[in-house]
């Protein structure tokens, strides 16, 4: 009896003992697990990872605010949607991801993943990038709200002065200065970009521009070579219309940032400038660049746009045509993508797709 009892009581301690070794054991695994998470989210990586982001209607409000507001011009009531497609960054000068960040992208199907120098410029600054989103916003406002008017029958004068030029076009910086205006091409006035561009088509790359100008009030011409670029005639000139719109515009959208919004703020703005829903009460999203000559302009992150697009409820997307071929094979279900060029085709695009007829419109996908 009494040798039972004895080794009972010492079969006890050895099993308080298993189990104090095996606590010591899940907790130290613990420790490291823990604290190999918090290395992971210490440890940061030079990559950019893209997801879909948010879809506004420029119809509708953004953030608690009215995203479009015209004043000082007749406008009509609407409805349906006119979403800007955006996308949502993590990385980026000043911002890196996460390792942790970066293994959960691997495995997020809507993730694209770049390596930052692909997207970034050497010694870019995370205020540089800010800066440059901010001024891009604005010049894509400024566009749409310029070519708006003027497909909604408004005249609007424009100044095309001469806001750079290129260190390569060396006989250009001789002859031309900053803040000079444009007038004319050889001989044929310059009223807009519109027809700055036209009259540059003419042009063959290499031959000099008669190129009429003014400059503190004083008419100048000079002989301005051009080189070849893409096919096309070019001065080395960068250019700031500046426009003298007949109504004034708002565009709330918080800090939003780039230039990609601007075909569907053309839209939005065309859309209340004249009668009647421009949508046919659908919803339509899309992207692209918008110059004051009205040319449809590629941009970055298209494949998140389309998957944000239809997240927000879209059945038909816009995509820029140099942005078609991307979308091969990436199309959601349920989303139809139309190719526009020029805000003509956008205008035209909308309007089929709102009374249905969209059988022979180009598509991308």
């Amino acid at each position: 009896m009494s040798s039972r009892t004895v080794d009972a009581a010492e079969r006890r301690p050895s099993r308080w003992a298993s189990m104090r070794t095996r606590t010591k054991v899940m907790l130290a695994i613990f420790v490291v697990v823990l604290l190999a998470v918090v290395a992971g989210f210490g440890i940061k990586v030079p990559y950019v990872i893209l997801r879909p982001g948010p879809a506004p209607n420029t119809l509708g409000t953004f953030e608690g605010q009215k995203v479009l507001t015209l004043s000082g011009a007749k406008t009509y009531p609407t409805s349906g949607g006119l979403h800007f497609t955006t996308v949502s960054m993590v990385g980026g000068p000043g911002n890196r991801p996460s390792l942790i960040e970066y293994g959960l992208a691997k495995l997020d199907d809507h993730a694209q993943i770049y390596e930052e120098s692909q997207l970034f410029a050497p010694q870019t600054t995370r205020e540089q990038v800010q800066q440059q989103n901010e001024a891009e916003m604005t010049g894509s406002q400024s566009s749409a709200e310029v070519v708006a008017a003027r497909q909604a029958g408004y005249d609007v004068p424009e100044m095309i002065e001469i806001a750079g030029i290129s260190d390569s076009a060396s006989e250009a910086k001789k002859l031309l200065r900053v803040k000079d205006v444009i007038v004319s091409v050889n001989g044929v006035k310059i009223a807009d970009s519109l027809s700055l561009q036209r009259e540059m088509k003419k042009v063959t790359p290499g031959q000099k521009v008669q190129l009429g100008i003014t400059r503190g009030g004083k008419a100048m011409t000079f002989a301005v070579p051009t080189t070849k670029v893409e096919d096309r005639a070019v001065m080395g000139l960068a250019l700031n219309p500046k426009a003298t719109m007949p109504f004034k515009v708002n565009i709330s959208v918080g800090d939003v940032g780039g230039p990609s919004a601007g075909t569907m703020f053309a839209l939005a703005i065309y859309d209340e400038l004249t009668p009647g829903a421009l949508t046919g009460g659908k919803q339509i999203a899309g992207t692209g660049t918008m110059d004051s000559a009205g040319d449809v302009g590629a941009i970055g992150g298209i494949r998140e746009k389309v998957v944000g697009a239809r997240q927000a409820g879209a059945t038909a997307f816009l995509a820029p045509a140099d942005n078609c071929a991307e979308l091969k094979g990436h199309v959601p279900s349920g989303l139809d993508v139309y190719r526009v060029a020029t805000i003509k085709d956008a205008i035209s695009t909308v309007e089929h797709v709102a009374d249905g007829s969209t059988q022979g419109l180009p598509r991308c996908g």
